[in-house]
């Protein structure tokens, strides 16, 4: 299948203020791009592009006084599947996990694997090692938190969310991402585009979508806790270790977001 995704976003700062954003598909997805991701900005500002520590593609400009807006539209080729289901797949124990996996059990600014990790064991220790654990994790997490975009807060943390019950995607992932680390089962945050494909419309505005991933059998597998069902559609633009890593705006000054709009469908015809 193919699918239109974007997004118009505006910020006003009131000096020249640097940004870093990470608005493009990641360069795993680039090879499915039927079009060119060109970003737009108004007014034209110079822009640099580079790969961070984790491989996501970002792009560096300096904000002038006033209200920068960026836009995007693109065309990306999908296979129209759901996320890819192993229920069989397997732990690999720590003493084996490739060195790059090993930053993805560690505690980061939103994961506080020291703060959980009695309540991962007290939950999930008995369980069999596996994809079933996993799910277990998802469907905890899930039945765990309420969404409600009216409680969305940027500074919630994977303990917080824990406690206070509610939240939004991204509190979703930290916490399903955290109780896996605690578990020696390696999980990274991923952001992306998630449109409402091969299913009923959702009464929410579009947004930008969080989920995870984690380690099992020598490949990385798609969780997602908030939904909790495989979905289509999925076109990720950054993984990190939590979303301080794949923030979609840096600001390096008081920036205001003026204007914030994401389209994601699927492009028949």
């Amino acid at each position: 299948m193919l699918i239109r995704a974007g997004y118009d976003i505006a910020l006003t700062v009131q000096v020249p203020t640097p940004l870093v954003l990470m608005l493009e598909v990641h360069p795993d997805r680039e090879p499915d791009l039927m079009t060119p991701q060109i970003p737009v900005f108004d007014p034209p500002v110079p822009a640099q592009r580079y790969l961070d520590g984790f491989g996501n593609r970002c792009t560096r400009v300096v904000a002038p006084v006033g209200t920068l807006r960026t836009s995007m539209s693109f065309v990306i080729a999908d296979s129209g599947l759901p996320d890819r289901q192993m229920p069989w797949a397997r732990e690999v124990p720590v003493a084996d996990l490739p060195a790059d996996c090993l930053v993805f059990l560690m505690g980061s600014r939103y994961c506080e694997t020291d703060l959980l990790s009695p309540v991962a064991w007290s939950l999930f220790g008995h369980l069999a090692p596996g994809w079933g654990r996993v799910q277990a994790i998802v469907s905890f997490v899930h039945n765990h938190i309420r969404f409600d975009y009216a409680h969305a807060r940027p500074t919630r943390s994977a303990y917080e969310a824990y406690n206070e019950g509610v939240g939004v995607c991204r509190d979703f992932a930290h916490l399903a991402v955290t109780l896996c680390r605690c578990m020696n089962i390696p999980a990274r945050y991923c952001t992306g585009y998630l449109g409402d494909i091969g299913i009923p419309p959702v009464d929410y505005p579009m947004d930008f979508s969080a989920w995870f991933e984690v380690w099992l059998d020598g490949q990385w597998f798609t969780f997602d806790a908030r939904h909790n069902t495989p979905r289509i559609g999925r076109v990720v633009m950054a993984r990190g270790r939590d979303a301080t890593d794949v923030a979609l705006t840096t600001s390096f000054g008081p920036s205001i977001l003026s204007g914030f709009s994401v389209t994601t469908y699927e492009e028949i015809g």
